[in-house]
C-alpha cells in the first residue's frame, strides 16, 4: 500500500453477525452501512454489494484510496482482500497482532486477540484514555481492559444477546419471541414483559457486575465505553456504562491506517 495523503478511506468490519463499512474523508467518517455477515460470499458479490451502496449513496468508489479490514471470519477475510484487489486496485491493509497500533498486549498469547477486540482496545484509547473498559455487544459480548499507558490486559467473553435470547426460544417451545424493548416494569404482567424483563435486566446485571470485578483491578476509576448493537438499550439501564460510541470500531480501523500508512 503506497504512503501518502488520503482522499477516501474504506474501512471494514467483519463480525460474525454484521458487517460494518465506513468510509472516512481525513478523519471524518462520511457514510457508514451495517450488512448482515454471510460466510460463502465471493470477492465478485462483496466488490458488486459495495459498490452498490456506493452509488446509492451517491459517491464514487473511484474515489476510494486505500482500505483497512479486520475480520473474525476466516473465508470472509481472503475474499475481501481478494474484493479490494479486483474491485478498488487496492491492497488493504489486515488488522493483525502484528501491525502497529500503538498499545501493547498482555496476554498468554497475543495473536489469539481477536481483531475486532484489538481495533476497539486502540478507538477507546486513544479516543477516551486510560484505564478503560470497553463492552462490544456482537455476538458474544466481550469485555477488554486497557490500563492507563495503554496495555491491552485481557478480558471476558461472554454468550451475545442475540444468540442467548435464541437459544432460550429454540429450546422453549411456548416462548415467543419479543421485541428487545424496556418493560413497564422489572416485575412483568405477562409472558412479553416477564421474556422483556429477564432478557434486559438479565444482560444489565451481567454487564454491571463483570465491569465492577474489572474495576477492582485498577488504582482509578476506568471509563466503560459501551458499543455494538444493543449498547444502547443496555447502557441506558447500567450503572457503569459512561458512554455509548456505535462507531468505535470503525474509528479504531481509521487510526490503525493512519499510524501504519500515513505519513506526516
Amino acid at each position: 500500500m503506497e504512503r501518502g495523503v488520503v482522499v477516501l478511506l474504506l474501512a471494514i468490519d467483519v463480525g460474525n453477525t454484521h458487517i460494518m463499512t465506513g468510509v472516512f474523508e481525513k478523519d471524518k467518517l462520511i457514510v457508514c452501512w451495517r450488512i448482515s455477515t454471510q460466510w460463502e460470499k465471493t470477492e465478485d458479490e462483496l466488490g458488486i454489494m459495495i459498490k452498490n451502496l456506493f452509488y446509492h449513496s451517491n459517491l464514487s468508489a473511484s474515489n476510494i484510496s486505500a482500505m483497512v479490514i479486520s475480520s473474525v471470519v476466516p473465508p470472509l477475510r481472503y475474499s475481501l482482500e481478494k474484493m479490494g484487489h479486483k474491485y478498488f486496485h487496492l491492497n488493504p491493509l489486515m488488522v493483525t497482532p502484528q501491525i502497529k497500533t500503538g498499545i501493547s498486549i498482555d496476554m498468554d498469547d497475543p495473536k489469539e486477540v481477536g481483531a475486532d477486540r484489538i481495533v476497539n482496545a486502540v478507538a477507546g484509547y486513544y479516543c477516551y484514555g486510560g484505564p478503560i473498559i470497553i463492552v462490544d455487544f456482537g455476538t458474544a459480548t466481550t469485555y477488554c481492559a486497557i490500563s492507563k499507558k495503554g496495555v491491552y490486559l485481557g478480558g471476558a467473553i461472554a454468550p451475545g444477546v442475540g444468540i442467548s435470547t435464541e437459544a432460550l426460544f429454540d429450546k422453549a417451545a411456548k416462548l415467543p419471541r419479543v421485541e428487545m424493548a424496556k418493560p413497564p416494569s422489572i416485575i412483568g404482567k405477562n409472558t412479553i414483559t416477564g421474556l422483556q424483563s429477564g432478557i434486559l435486566y438479565g444482560f444489565v446485571g451481567q454487564v454491571d457486575g463483570i465491569v465492577n470485578r474489572m474495576m477492582e483491578h485498577f488504582s482509578q476509576r476506568p471509563t466503560v465505553v459501551a458499543t455494538g448493537g444493543l449498547a444502547w438499550l443496555i447502557s441506558s439501564e447500567s450503572e457503569t456504562i459512561d458512554v455509548v460510541n456505535k462507531l468505535l470500531t470503525l474509528e479504531g480501523l481509521r487510526i490503525i491506517y493512519q499510524k501504519n500508512c500515513v505519513t506526516t
